[in-house]
């Protein structure tokens, strides 16, 4: 599989989108919705569906791109985002999980 060996910010969006992709559609109980603003910095993935009756909406994924990093606000995914960024070639020292408490570099 293709490595990011220096970061591109427009491959860098291009391939977290793409990984993001991979998490939207179909789901066992609703649909996963793709969402970001419009320079594609900022993501949502927010799920929609219904259970026992109830119908129920939240974001399962957040996810910034700031600089050169890609930050994950919130995970709530049984196959973690992180993982696919890596599988991708993004390092994993350009991938911060704040919902892990993992802190920002500074001015990120």
């Amino acid at each position: 599989m293709h490595r990011l060996i220096c970061i591109d910010i427009s491959i860098l969006k291009q391939t977290v989108k793409s990984v993001l992709d991979t998490y939207t559609g179909e789901g066992s109980n609703g649909y996963n919705y793709l969402t970001s603003d419009p320079d594609q910095n900022v993501f949502t993935n927010v799920c929609v569906g219904r259970l026992d009756g109830k119908d129920f909406a939240f974001v399962d994924l957040l996810v910034r791109i700031a600089g050169d990093h890609v930050i994950i606000v919130e995970d709530r995914n049984s196959e973690p985002l992180y993982e696919s960024l890596l599988d991708a070639g993004v390092p994993r020292k350009k991938i911060i999980l704040v919902y892990a408490s993992e802190p920002s570099p500074e001015g990120v």
